[in-house]
């Protein structure tokens, strides 16, 4: 079997990801009486090690593949980019061959999304996108997981992303195309989401609409979206919080979805900027549901990329 990489959506396909949605919700709800650190009973990973490499900092990613590997059965080497050779200068190439001879995949929190695609290309191990500027298709896997999970269907979900049309708007609009459904993103001039991701949403079956009118986004939405207008390593810049004020999810701009939608956030958030605290802290919001289920879900992408799914 060829090695089995998950760097986008895209390249798994609609099959995988429904694979990997129906065994995350199958594993999570067997082990619902279990303390956190106990592993599955099938231990599917016993004796895999999984290197994870952060260029970046990280809460959820960092802790969520950790505690997947161990309720797997296997365990995980969390190795800081500036204490490693690679953070001096060492090649993404001869990294990713070295590693690929003491572990047994890789996951890499990183900025360049061309460094993962290289690694890929010379290791002989599993690699998993923890984050790049291009795409977060671990936090959108844990989102359909989370929009299932509360009786949301996939097929024909009106989606209404508000904001900045960064990497994580990236990943749902593959995520669009493959599962089929809709997207309305509402954003400033000038920060459009990646017309490249758009043009194949829409080649997929995907309604993709793009707008400056945030209530034409949320109007009748299943689910609302948001994350930080200001992403990691960027400056907190004045013009760009004033361009993004118009675009903050609160309870007016919730009250234009659907009544029964949901509100979620890949979290962390700046409460006060891109949501207010009355939606943050609502009934409405799954943020919390969706960071847990960074667990479940990266279980399964990970079972996936083992050949187990």
């Amino acid at each position: 079997m060829s090695i089995r990489h998950f760097l986008d959506l895209s390249a798994a396909g609609s099959d995988a990801l429904a694979a990997m949605i129906d065994d995350a919700v199958t594993r999570k709800s067997a082990r619902a009486n279990l303390p956190k650190g106990a592993r599955d009973p099938d231990g599917p990973l016993d004796g895999n090690l999984l290197a994870m490499i952060f260029e970046k900092n990280s809460t959820r990613t960092r802790v969520s593949f950790d505690v997947a590997m161990r309720q797997l059965g296997g365990s995980a080497l969390i190795m800081e980019a500036g204490s490693t050779q690679i953070g001096r200068g060492e090649s993404v190439a001869d990294t990713a061959r070295v590693l690929s001879r003491m572990v047994d995949a890789i996951m890499i929190r990183t900025d360049d999304h061309a460094k993962i695609e290289e690694l890929a290309h010379y290791a002989t191990v599993p690699i998993i996108n923890g984050l790049t500027d291009r795409s977060h298709p671990c936090q959108i896997m844990a989102d359909l997981l989370t929009l299932v999970e509360h009786g949301k269907t996939l097929q024909g979900l009106e989606l209404a992303w508000l904001g900045d049309g960064n990497n994580v708007l990236n990943s749902i609009l593959e995520a669009a195309g493959l599962l089929k459904f809709n997207v309305r993103i509402a954003v400033p001039e000038g920060y459009d989401p990646d017309a490249e991701f758009v043009t194949a949403a829409r080649k997929n079956g995907a309604r993709v609409t793009v707008t400056r009118d945030p209530v034409e986004a949320a109007s009748d939405a299943d689910v609302i979206v948001t994350d930080t207008w200001v992403s990691m390593g960027q400056d907190h810049a004045a013009p760009k919080l004033a361009a993004m004020a118009p675009y903050q999810v609160d309870n007016t701009l919730l009250a234009k979805a659907r009544p029964d939608a949901v509100f979620l956030h890949c979290l962390p958030a700046h409460v006060g900027e891109e949501v207010s605290e009355t939606v943050f802290e609502g009934s409405q919001s799954l943020v919390f549901d969706e960071a847990e289920n960074r667990v479940h879900a990266q279980k399964s992408i990970l079972l996936w990329c083992f050949g187990k799914l």
